[in-house]
This record gives C-alpha cells, structure tokens and sequence, in this order.
C-alpha cells in the first residue's frame, strides 16, 4: 500500500512521521485480518457458546473501528459489510494483496453464507462485541479511510500544520490547506504524483480543502483463480465480486472514511449508482469498463 504524507511546515515532517508510522502500526495490530497474531483475526477463532454466540471485550481502538465500519454498513442498507471475511479468503484474497499470486488454482465461485451487519453487536460503553462464533471480520472498506481521518486530525491538531494523509490512494486533509487546496491526481491506481497514470488509463486533477477523497477499483486488485478474473469489491448479498460496471468510483466528501464508504457502495450498486450518490450530493466521477467518464453531484468537469 502507497502511503502519501504531506505537511505545510517542512519542519514537521519528521514528527508527523513517526506519529502516523506509530498510529498504522497500532491499526495493523488491532484490524489486520493478514495476521494471525491481531485482535481481528482471535476474534474470528474464538469458540461459540451454546447459542453458538461469543462476546468478546475488544480494544478501545478495534471498538471504534467497529463502530465505523457498523456506521456504513447502515448509511449504506448493508452494502458495506464488515461480515465478509470469510467469503473474501475463500475467493483466494487470503493475504496482504502484495503476497496474493496473481494467478492460482480455480476456486469454485458460489454463493456462501455471510452473517451480516445485523448480526453484530457492540456496546461503545463497555467495549463488549458479540457476534456469531467463526465470522471473519473484514475491516478493509472502511479501515483505511478512517486511519487516514484519524492520522490527518491528529498530526495537524499537535503540530499545527496542514496535513494531508494517503493511505493506498484514499486521501484525508486536516489543518489550514495550502494555497488553492490540495491538489489530488484521480486515476485507476494509486501512483506517484509525479509519474505517469499507471496503465495509462484515464485520470484528472482536482483540489480539496478539507474532508477527504477516496476511490474504489475493481482493476487496481485483481487476481486470477483459475480462468476467472477476481477483484476484491464483495456484494456482500451474493459473497461474489460486484459485477463490473465501473473501474473506478472516486467520491468527496466531509470525511475519508464517508467518501470510502460512498464510493465502495456505488461499485456494489453499478448501474444504480449515479442516482444515489446524486441523491446525496456527493461530488463523484465514476470511469466505466469501457473509459467513459460520468461526474454528478458537482465534480469538476474534465
């Protein structure tokens, strides 16, 4: 994953470094469901009672995360669902995507059980999690919108700069902005700002001043199981890869984490989705299989 950092006093660089390379590594700890050893991953091993149940006493950090990942699923009438996990490693994504083999054995692609968004419950005040036993939690449509909210509030509130957090291409700003907003490249795959769109798909520029910016792919993790072609985007009603509407869904809005969620959504809605995020004046551009570029709500004509 790219991790981006930008702050407008160079002293600070250094600083605000070690604050987000401390705060990713607590993350990872708490929410990685590549590790065996995190708090995510014990949960999902945990064994049920007799009402086949387990309650866990989770981490102030996983619990807000939790709570984050609960808040899309129901802005999003469960299209984001943090249940999934299980359905997402049989599909082969079972590792960090850098250690995933771009291809491998054929995976027999049907439907499988996932407990749903409803089926969790979580208790802020007491951190108590109770959920049924063996469901894999996967945090990732929502976990990494949030670090970087997280990461920008923190870094620009202590060391009073502007401060702008990319956490494998969705982007968090905090903090007085520099003269005409950040300026964010939007393309298919998170690349250095300065080299070329990789792939040389389409791509454009825009500039932010505050919130964050997200984009969800379904060519920027892809691996093959067999002769099909897989992406990582679950509707979580089918346990299978969204159909292939969109490549990308890039969305604004007050927060990363709201504009992860958005653009997730309308990649699980397809067709639909123009209609929705207008519906909630949400400025998006949406890049369809075949290039053609659609913008609603207000982003910026190209």
């Amino acid at each position: 994953m790219l991790v981006q950092l930008v702050v407008t006093a160079p002293g600070a660089l250094a600083d605000a470094r070690k604050m987000l390379s401390r705060g990713l590594a607590e993350l990872d700890v708490a929410c990685s469901r590549f590790r065996p050893d995190s708090e995510v991953s014990r949960i999902g091993k945990a064994p049920g009672g007799a009402t086949g149940m387990v309650t866990v006493t989770v981490s102030p950090l996983l619990a807000e995360a939790i709570a984050v990942a609960l808040r899309a699923a129901a802005l999003t009438d469960g299209d984001v669902d943090p249940t999934v996990g299980a359905a997402i490693a049989a599909l082969g994504y079972d590792r960090d995507y850098a250690q995933l083999p771009a291809g491998g054995p054929a995976v027999r692609l049907t439907a499988l059980y996932v407990p749903g968004w409803r089926s969790l419950d979580l208790d802020l005040a007491t951190r108590k999690l109770t959920l049924p036993a063996g469901v894999q939690l996967d945090l990732g449509a929502t976990v990494k919108g949030w670090a970087a909210d997280r990461a920008a509030a923190r870094i620009a509130k202590e060391l009073g700069c502007g401060t702008l957090v990319s956490l494998g291409g969705d982007t968090s700003v905090a903090g007085e902005p520099p003269d005409g907003g950040w300026r964010i490249r939007v393309q298919d795959v998170t690349g250095l700002p300065g080299s070329p769109p990789p792939g040389g798909g389409p791509s454009t520029v825009v500039a932010i001043r505050d919130g964050g910016l997200a984009t969800s792919s379904t060519v920027a993790r892809r691996w093959r199981r067999g002769g099909d072609l897989l992406h990582h985007i679950l509707d979580p009603r089918t346990a299978l890869p969204a159909p292939l509407v969109w490549r990308t869904v890039s969305v604004a809005a007050a927060s990363c984490a709201d504009a992860n969620t958005a653009a997730t959504a309308a990649v699980i809605r397809g067709p639909h989705a123009l209609g929705w995020l207008a519906s909630l004046g949400l400025p998006s551009r949406l890049v369809a299989m075949d290039g053609t570029v659609a913008t609603v709500a207000g982003w910026p004509a190209e």
